[in-house]
């Protein structure tokens, strides 16, 4: 027999050899892996721009995925690539990450980790749904006109000026003007202040100061309480969410406690520099 100079020849085994007349027996499996290659034989196969329009991406999305190696290779077909409903699935979940704020890099580690089996997807992102439970209800406001001027009954004129300079309210340039308020618990601080004699140039620049301290604090302790998972508590994710989940009272108890001990101390340790401040103030003024 010739063969074609292009192709091996082809080997004959027995799965090869036809069945005698009128036997239908199969192998033992072979019913089951028919069955499944029949399966993917059904299952829809998309081109780059099918799998754009199902997913509602863009394919330059769907081709920069694939290059962060985010995206699994499609199969091919001569020069046209083919995407399968895991495809699909997969761009499904890269969004559900990217709406917890995970950047791609992020989103890669995650799911290489999920592909080697070391982390559970759905237990990770309850653990997710946990971390991003407000800790305040302490929400950004729209006041209009009429509303601030409640909001500021009392107080002095030209405040309002100071408050948008500060960064406390933010005027729109809407007819009538509106207002929008970040912090309406920070801006009640502002103005307790104020009405205690502390102008807003001094309350805001203390609490920018705060914020900023607070925010690396803040990261620390987090970075602590991560390096801990697992050892010094929570020993599996159902663990950790209770954690997290019972974290804020007792959390928001410790950083008043310590501050206000903290602040204790330091205006304590001022005292004398208080006074020379003044005194210098006074001496500043009488020669004017």
């Amino acid at each position: 027999m010739t063969t074609d100079s292009t192709h091996p020849p082809m080997s004959v085994h027995d799965d090869d050899i036809p069945e005698a007349a009128g036997t239908e027996a199969s192998a033992p499996g072979e019913a089951g892996t028919e069955a499944g290659e029949a399966e993917a034989a059904d299952e829809p196969r998309y081109t780059l721009d099918e799998l754009a329009r199902v997913s509602g991406l863009p394919a330059r999305t769907i081709r920069h995925y694939q290059s962060e190696k985010l995206l699994p290779a499609p199969e091919r077909e001569g020069r046209t690539a083919r995407y399968r409903d895991a495809h699909l699935d997969r761009l499904g979940l890269i969004g559900r990450l990217q709406d917890r704020g995970l950047s791609l890099k992020a989103i890669r580690d995650v799911l290489r980790r999920v592909d080697k089996g070391k982390l559970d997807l759905e237990e990770w992102l309850g653990i997710g749904e946990q971390l991003e439970r407000p800790w305040t209800e302490d929400r950004p406001q729209l006041l209009d006109e009429d509303e601030l001027g409640e909001r500021l009954a009392g107080h002095r004129p030209g405040l309002t000026a100071e408050l948008v300079e500060h960064g406390l309210l933010q005027a729109n340039d809407t007819l009538p003007p509106t207002y929008l308020v970040a912090s309406p618990g920070l801006l009640d601080v502002a103005l307790r202040l104020e009405s205690a004699g502390v102008d807003v140039t001094t309350s805001a620049e203390a609490l920018g100061r705060m914020r900023k301290h607070v925010r690396k604090a803040a990261e620390d302790v987090v970075e602590h309480v991560v390096d801990r998972a697992g050892q010094g508590f929570g020993q599996d994710p159902e663990q950790v969410t209770e954690a997290l989940a019972a974290l804020p009272e007792p959390t928001l108890d410790a950083v008043r406690l310590i501050f206000t001990r903290e602040m204790e101390r330091a205006l304590r340790s001022s005292t004398e520099q208080l006074g020379t401040v003044l005194g210098k103030r006074r001496s500043e003024r009488d020669d004017a």
